[in-house]
């Protein structure tokens, strides 16, 4: 049966370690699609604490930088779940790459919503801050911003992870 958890928050706010607690809660081999790129060595870093925290767990990894949604459509299924982590570096890579916005968005919610299986979100809630001094900035959190509305209407569980604590905004847990 499919469920969409949404699950938004700050940096380093425990988005990550609790959405890999609930995949693994249910789901014996769950799938993680993770769209960062190690552009430097802190980000290389990240993503090496990020694997060692799965290690000896039985995770699928792939790598979807910018194909997130036929990651997504090609590793669906009914009896498992996908946790993808995270999207606002996925809407990154889609601006940085030069590609539609609009039509990206829309064919990952079209996936998302086709995904027969449980499948949690990973993404950073960047609207709390204080308006950004340049354009760019800018269409970067207004963009994250509809992509999360988006998505928070078609997610069953809608959460905000404050100093790792889980703080339910729709559904329950």
């Amino acid at each position: 049966m499919q469920k969409i958890t949404l699950i938004l928050g700050g940096a380093r706010s425990g988005k990550s370690a609790y959405g890999e607690m609930l995949a693994l809660k249910n789901f014996s081999s769950p799938i993680y699609i993770f769209t960062a790129q190690a552009w430097d060595d802190e980000m290389k870093s990240r993503i090496k604490t990020h694997r060692k925290r799965r290690e000896g767990k039985n995770w699928k990894d792939i790598e979807a930088p910018i194909e997130l949604g036929t990651a997504i459509k090609n590793n669906a299924k009914s009896d498992n779940c996908i946790l993808v982590d995270c999207l606002t570096l996925w809407l990154t890579n889609i601006l940085l790459a030069g590609q539609d916005i609009d039509d990206a968005i829309n064919e990952l919610l079209q996936m998302i919503k086709a995904c027969p299986g449980e499948i949690i979100l990973i993404s950073s809630e960047v609207g709390l801050g204080i308006v950004p001094d340049n354009s760019m900035a800018r269409r970067f959190r207004d963009l994250s911003g509809k992509l999360h509305q988006k998505l928070a209407m078609e997610a069953e569980n809608v959460l905000l992870m404050v100093a790792g604590i889980p703080m339910v905004v729709k559904g329950k847990l």
